[in-house]
């Protein structure tokens, strides 16, 4: 059915962010927090925003969901059968995903990308209309190229567990 594939797909499109996770860095502890250089004082260093404060926080998300599934709703390449009566949960899913995915409070609530994406057949050409529509809508909200770039970077490892074609 279309419509789920669509939904999993936009899901997935950010979703995988969330179990992709970089390697540390020195000077960096499991959970990400920059730690103070040798020598330096924990009051006097500090730590970077995380990528979920300099997007905006919670609402600038649910903004950026908002308007990225109204472009895939649009889009005929991807959109087929797709029912509005679903968009509550995918955008539920959306912003749980993006915020779990750049440091945010949330808690991501669905499936594993590999297990919500098998055998639905979804194309490169399908990715990528998804990816142009988060870039887009990433413009929109003049969201700076730093962190658009790092966002998308959090999210392109995921193509292999979502695409299905030879």
């Amino acid at each position: 059915m279309k419509l789920i594939r669509v939904g999993a797909l936009a899901c997935a499109l950010v979703g995988s962010a969330c179990a992709t996770s970089s390697g540390s860095t020195k000077g960096d502890d499991a959970a990400g927090e920059q730690k103070p250089a040798a020598g330096g004082d924990a009051k006097t260093a500090q730590a970077p925003k995380k990528l979920f404060d300099r997007l905006g926080g919670k609402g600038a998300v649910e903004a950026v969901i908002d308007d990225f599934l109204g472009r895939v709703a649009g889009d005929e390449r991807i959109n087929s059968g797709f029912a509005v009566g679903h968009v509550p949960r995918v955008r539920q899913r959306l912003v749980e995903l993006v915020c779990a995915a750049t440091g945010g409070p949330c808690t991501y609530s669905g499936r594993a990308m590999d297990v919500a994406h098998t055998g639905m057949k979804i194309t490169n050409a399908q990715f990528d209309a998804l990816v142009g529509h988060l870039v887009a809508t990433l413009d929109k909200f003049k969201v700076p190229a730093a962190e658009k770039n790092e966002l998308l970077g959090v999210l392109g490892p995921m193509r292999p567990a979502i695409v299905e074609e030879p």
